[in-house]
C-alpha cells in the first residue's frame, strides 16, 4: 500500500519545520563519533583502569586491547514497581549473552523510578513529571564515562521510558536497544475495579473492600494491564523500532521473555560501532510512526508531553497541531481499558503489536522506510517472536484479529479518527482524550466550579454539593505551579456524577492518568495559570463550552470583560516542601510549557 498522502504531507512539513534544529543535532552526533569508533580509546590509562577495575580478567584484556565492543546497561530496577521487579535478573543475562557474542557489558548506572500508582493523589505525585528529567540526567551520568560502544536501556513505566530515551538522545551517536519487562497476568477485570472505586467514592463500601479489589487488580510482577502510560510506552517504542519486534507484551517470568532479553544484548553487540546510532534512528518518520501508533490505540495523554520533549531532544519540532492533524487521519483500531473492557494481555493474544503494525502499514499510515534495531524497514515489526526447540525465531503475525472486540483493521475501525483532540479558545489550548468518552458525553456546556485542589473538589463531592451540571476547573496544577501532578483521584467522583445523569467535565493545567477517560477532560491547558494563562481568569458560575469534536474550549463571557479580567492567584507554599519537593524548586522555575514538553531543560533543545 502506498503511503497515505496526508501522512506524507504532515511528515514533510515536520521535516521542513525541523530542518535547522535537526541538522544541528545530527552535527553534534557526528562530532561525538568523529574522534574514532571506540570513545574509550581516547581515555587516559588511569581513566581506563578505573573503568575496568571491577571487571573479570578476561574482560579486562578485551577492553584493554579494544578488541570487543563494551555495552552499557542502564536500568531502572527496583522492586517497589511491579513492572520493574522482573528487571532484577536482566543484567546477568545480558552480560552472559554479550560474552557469547564476543562483547563485554557493564552495569553503567541505575536511574530512579517512582510508581504513579503509589503516589496517585499524594504529595509525592508532584515529583512525578520532573522525575522524568532526573532519569534523563541520571542516564547521562551513567554514560558520561565514555567507556561504551552501545547501550541497553531497561525500563517500563510512566516517566521512566521517556526519561531514558531523553538521556539516550544526548548520546545518540551510540546504538541503543530498549528492553521491556512485560505485563503481569490478568487479574480482576478493569471495569469491575472501576465500579468498586465508584462505590467507594459514594460511601457504599469501606477501605477494606477497596483494598481487596485493588490487590486483586495489581497482584503480581509485571506492568499493570490497563492501557495507560506504561503500556503506551512499549507500543510507541516498537512502532519506532527501538526494541526487538514483538517484545513489548511478552509476560515476565517466561522462557520467551528471557530469550528476548538475551537477544537484545546480542543485537546491541551487533550494532556496536554502527554508523547508525539511536539518534539517527529517531528521525521525523520514526516520531510520526510513534504518534500514529499512540492515536490508533487510544494511548496515554501523557505522551502529548513526553514525545514532544523526545522529539525536541532529537532536533525535531513536533507540535500539538501535528497530533491533531494525525488524529484526524488515524482510525482508532483497539479497545483496551480505559477505551474498552479488555486488558493489554487480550490485545497481545488478539494479534498484538505485529498485527497492528502490519495493518497500519497496509493502510499507508506508517512510514515503512525507517532504521530499526532489527534492521532496515519497519516490516520486521509485523512479526511475532516464539521459541521453537529452545531457539528464538520470528514468524508472521496472524492474518486475522483473534478478537475483533479488542483489535480491528483500519478498514473497519472503532472510530474513524484517533483518540486525541486539540481544543482552543480564550482559555488557551488543551488536549482531550476522546477514545474512552461516549460520543454523546463529549460536548459539555455548563457553569464553572473552580477548586484550589483535588482534595477540595473531593470534599465538595462527599458533602453532596456537586449534584448538578458543572465543569470542574482546577488551575495552578501546571509544571511551574506544583510540578503538574496527575489528578486521577477525581475520576471515580466525576464518573459517579456522570452516571447520575449530570453533564460534567474537567478543565485543568494539570495532567490526568493514562487510565482516565470516560469523563471529558481538557488537560495540559496552556498557558498554565502560574504563567498568567486564561485558566486563572475563570470564576465560579462562568459558562464554559467544551466541545472536543469541534475543537472548542471557551468561557462564554463578553470578550472585553474577559480581556479586562485579572487572573487569579494561589498560595502554593504548601506544595513546595515536604517529600522532597523543596529540592525541585529549580525544575519548577525552569519548566517549559506543556505544549513544549514541560521539561526543566527545554531551553537546551
Amino acid at each position: 500500500m502506498p503511503l497515505d498522502p496526508r501522512l506524507a504531507d504532515i511528515t514533510e512539513r515536520l521535516v521542513e519545520r525541523s530542518r535547522a534544529t535537526r541538522k544541528a543535532y545530527l552535527n553534534r552526533l557526528a562530532e561525538a563519533r568523529a574522534a574514532g569508533r571506540v570513545a574509550r580509546g581516547e581515555l587516559s590509562c588511569t581513566n581506563q583502569a578505573h573503568g575496568y577495575a571491577g571487571m573479570p580478567d578476561d574482560s579486562k584484556f578485551k577492553l584493554k586491547v579494544l578488541e570487543a565492543p563494551n555495552l552499557a546497561i542502564v536500568s531502572s530496577y527496583n522492586d517497589v514497581l511491579s513492572a520493574h521487579q522482573p528487571l532484577d535478573d536482566y543484567p546477568d543475562w545480558i552480560k552472559e549473552a554479550a560474552r557469547e557474542a564476543g562483547a563485554t557489558a557493564q552495569f553503567a548506572g541505575g536511574v530512579p523510578a517512582m510508581c504513579d500508582g503509589v503516589t496517585q493523589g499524594q504529595n509525592g505525585m508532584e515529583l512525578s513529571l520532573f522525575s522524568r528529567d532526573v532519569i534523563a540526567m541520571a542516564t547521562a551520568v551513567a554514560l558520561s564515562h565514555r567507556l561504551f560502544d552501545g547501550v541497553l536501556y531497561l525500563g517500563v513505566c510512566d516517566k521512566i521510558v521517556p526519561g531514558l530515551l531523553l538521556g539516550a538522545l544526548s548520546f545518540g551517536h551510540l546504538p541503543g536497544v530498549f528492553v521491556p519487562g512485560g505485563p503481569m497476568p490478568t487479574g480482576m477485570a478493569n471495569a469491575d475495579k472501576a465500579l468498586v472505586r465508584e462505590r467507594y467514592a459514594k460511601g457504599e463500601i469501606g477501605p477494606d473492600a477497596l483494598l481487596d479489589s485493588e490487590m486483586r487488580s495489581y497482584h503480581a510482577p509485571g506492568t499493570c494491564t490497563f492501557y495507560g502510560t506504561a503500556n503506551s510506552n512499549q507500543m510507541l517504542l516498537e512502532a519506532m523500532g527501538l526494541m526487538l519486534p514483538g517484545a513489548a507484551f511478552v509476560p515476565p517470568g517466561t522462557p520467551l521473555r528471557e530469550a528476548l532479553t538475551r537477544e537484545s544484548a546480542r543485537t546491541a553487540a551487533r550494532l556496536a560501532g554502527s554508523a547508525v546510532g539511536l539518534g539517527e534512528m529517531v528521525d521525523e518518520k520514526a516520531i510520526v510512526n510513534a504518534v500514529v501508533a499512540l492515536l490508533a490505540t487510544g494511548g496515554s495523554t501523557n505522551h502529548t508531553l513526553h514525545w514532544v520533549a523526545i522529539a525536541r531532544a532529537a532536533g525535531i519540532q513536533l507540535t500539538w497541531d501535528d497530533y491533531a492533524e494525525l488524529s484526524a487521519i488515524t482510525p482508532l483500531v483497539t479497545r483496551v481499558y480505559p477505551n474498552g473492557d479488555a486488558d493489554i494481555n487480550a490485545f497481545h493474544d488478539a494479534g498484538g503489536t505485529g498485527w497492528l503494525i502490519r495493518d497500519l502499514l497496509d493502510a499507508g499510515l506508517l512510514h515503512p522506510d525507517v532504521a530499526t534495531v532489527a534492521g532496515s524497514g519497519l516490516a520486521a515489526y509485523t512479526r511475532a517472536p516464539r521459541l521453537k526447540d529452545g531457539q528464538l525465531e520470528w514468524h508472521a503475525a496472524p492474518q486475522q484479529s483473534g478478537d475483533t472486540s479488542v483489535l480491528r483493521s483500519a478498514a473497519d475501525p472503532f472510530d474513524q479518527e484517533g483518540g486525541l483532540r486539540l481544543v482552543a479558545g480564550n482559555v488557551g489550548r488543551a488536549i482531550v482524550k476522546t477514545s474512552a468518552v461516549a460520543p454523546d458525553k463529549r460536548a459539555v456546556t455548563a457553569p464553572a466550579l473552580v477548586f484550589s485542589s483535588q482534595e477540595a473538589m473531593l470534599a465538595a463531592f462527599r458533602a453532596g454539593q456537586l449534584e448538578r451540571d458543572f465543569i470542574a476547573v482546577l488551575p495552578f496544577q501546571g509544571p511551574r505551579a506544583n510540578g503538574m501532578p496527575e489528578l486521577h483521584a477525581l475520576t471515580p467522583a466525576l464518573s459517579v456524577l456522570q452516571k447520575a445523569g449530570h453533564q460534567v467535565a474537567l478543565v485543568t493545567d494539570g495532567r490526568m492518568s493514562g487510565a482516565s477517560g470516560k469523563v471529558p477532560a481538557a488537560i495540559h491547558v496552556c498557558p498554565e495559570a502560574q504563567a498568567g494563562g486564561g485558566i486563572a481568569k475563570i470564576r465560579d458560575g462562568d459558562l464554559i463550552r467544551l466541545d472536543p469534536d469541534k475543537g472548542v474550549l471557551e468561557v462564554l463571557v463578553d470578550a472585553a470583560d474577559w480581556a479586562a479580567r485579572p487572573p487569579g492567584s494561589a498560595n502554593l507554599a504548601s506544595h513546595h516542601y515536604g517529600v522532597g519537593r523543596e529540592l525541585f524548586a529549580g525544575f519548577r522555575q525552569l519548566a517549559s510549557a506543556a505544549e513544549d514538553g514541560a521539561t526543566s531543560f527545554g531551553g537546551a533543545f
